[in-house]
């Protein structure tokens, strides 16, 4: 298979972290700043319902696309630990049929959510026009899933190869697609929210394509599957991908506990809410792709049985979220202010954007140690302890911290109960990982005074 080397088992892990997370990072936050575009554009027509059923519709769509997310760190996995291991033919048929299966799957889950986008827009606590808003939006955008998760595996396959920057490329494309759609689509058009809907499923179409061709022309395509080869992929590939999941599933459904808590203090509040949620990716996008980057580099090591190397990448891993979240926090304290005025914010949605913008940028140090953590989790056998520490994390580590700062502080108390949460998960996520690399560490060769030791001790033993 061309190009197909196992390329994180030499060279400088700190190095492969950079290029990966800021690679990938580049390519979500391509989609995610037109996201952002969407809400400033959403936002010029002056019609604060309309931001509210983004925000809402937000959440929803952050929900279907954990399907994606999870078949995608499924692919990921077993192709880097194919390619670790030297199985190259091994690697292209576990690309085949998690990309099969995913689809296939998708497709199901999005029928099911599309049938009750009005039960879960209710459930966020939308009512009236903003309702209604918010599940016109949903309809249009929900179908184009099982395409999103080609483009998502298609971008995990890519980065299992090492290939960051193909991958990134898939994404930039989607995003450019969209930004030059929207604008069309809302103003000249005047669709609204129905045009941003559209250039979404253009900008979804785009990615699939642009992920899947330089599998097919660079990386060996596909394999043809028999009927027994998909049997015999389906229980290793949903052994990874329904913990993964069922992991992803926590954060929609924590997020979703925070904008139902804050729909009570008003839409100003959700709106404020809505554009911390589009300013968070594009601020922590390289956060966010830490866990896609760091898995593959973990995965390979494993592979090859390189354990010196899954420690280190796991602990580089740690040390690169550090100094990006300075450095975000840094820039997004500086730029509050203009910030603020893009919005014409003010009131309520003020305070919640310049709190995030403030102390709490800082605070996502703890949710990039959990996406590190879960990488390694996901790749050293153990998938499981992802889905645990991040239900946790979104059901302990959030319900009770929002209630209670909420009633101490209101609106803004809704994310500093999160924020604390976060602390806490993140601190348990990087101690279990820790256990995990020691248990799949070999023993150390004894020191001197350790063989020295053990030998007095076989002596007086047939004495």
């Amino acid at each position: 298979m061309a190009k197909s080397n196992a390329v994180f088992l030499e060279g400088n892990l700190f190095r492969h972290i950079s290029v990966m997370s800021l690679t990938a990072s580049l390519g979500l936050m391509a989609v995610f700043l037109v996201d952002f575009v969407d809400m400033i554009f959403i936002s010029m027509l002056g019609k604060a319902e309309l931001a509210a059923a983004v925000g809402y519709a937000g959440a929803i769509l952050f929900f279907t696309s954990s399907f994606g997310i999870g078949m995608s760190i499924a692919a990921g996995a077993l192709v880097a630990r194919a390619l670790g291991g030297g199985d190259e033919n091994g690697a292209r048929m576990k690309a085949t049929t998690a990309l099969a299966y995913g689809f296939a799957f998708g497709a199901v889950f999005a029928a099911i959510v599309w049938f009750n986008l009005g039960f879960l827009v209710t459930l966020m606590g939308a009512s009236g026009e903003t309702h209604d808003l918010a599940v016109g939006y949903l309809q249009i955008i929900i179908p184009s899933l099982p395409l999103l998760l080609i483009g998502m595996v298609g971008g995990a396959i890519l980065r299992a190869h090492g290939a960051a920057r193909r991958a990134m490329y898939a994404t930039i494309i989607g995003g450019l697609v969209n930004a030059v759609l929207d604008p069309i689509l809302i103003f000249g058009l005047d669709l609204e929210l129905t045009g941003a809907a559209l250039a979404s499923v253009a900008a979804r179409v785009s990615i699939a394509g642009a992920a899947l061709y330089p599998i097919l022309r660079h990386y060996g395509g596909f394999s043809r599957p028999t009927r027994d080869e998909f049997m015999n992929d389906f229980s290793p590939i949903f052994a990874l991908a329904l913990p993964a999941i069922l992991t992803q599933l926590a954060t929609p459904i924590g997020q979703a506990y925070v904008t139902r808590a804050m729909a009570e203090f008003g839409e100003e509040a959700v709106a404020g809410m809505a554009i911390v949620g589009r300013l968070t990716p594009v601020a922590f996008g390289t956060i966010f792709a830490l866990s896609g980057a760091v898995g593959p580099i973990i995965g390979q090591n494993f592979g090859a049985q390189k354990h010196g190397r899954v420690r280190r990448a796991y602990l580089d891993g740690l040390l690169f979220t550090a100094l990006v979240v300075i450095l975000v926090s840094g820039l997004l304290f500086l730029l509050r202010g203009p910030i603020g005025a893009l919005f014409a914010l003010e009131g309520l949605s003020q305070e919640i954007v310049y709190l995030f913008c403030g102390p709490l940028a800082l605070a996502w140090f703890f949710n990039g140690m959990i996406f590190v953590s879960n990488a390694g989790f996901n790749n050293l056998g153990h998938p499981y302890y992802s889905t645990w520490t991040n239900w946790g994390r979104h059901t302990l580590g959030t319900i009770p911290f929002v209630m209670i700062f909420a009633a101490w502080f209101g609106a803004a108390g809704v994310l500093i109960g999160q924020a604390v949460g976060g602390v806490i998960f993140g601190l348990w996520s990087g101690w279990l990982a820790m256990r995990v690399i020691s248990r799949q560490e070999p023993p150390s060769e004894p020191r001197p005074f350790q063989r020295h030791a053990r030998l007095t001790q076989l002596f007086n033993f047939r004495r």
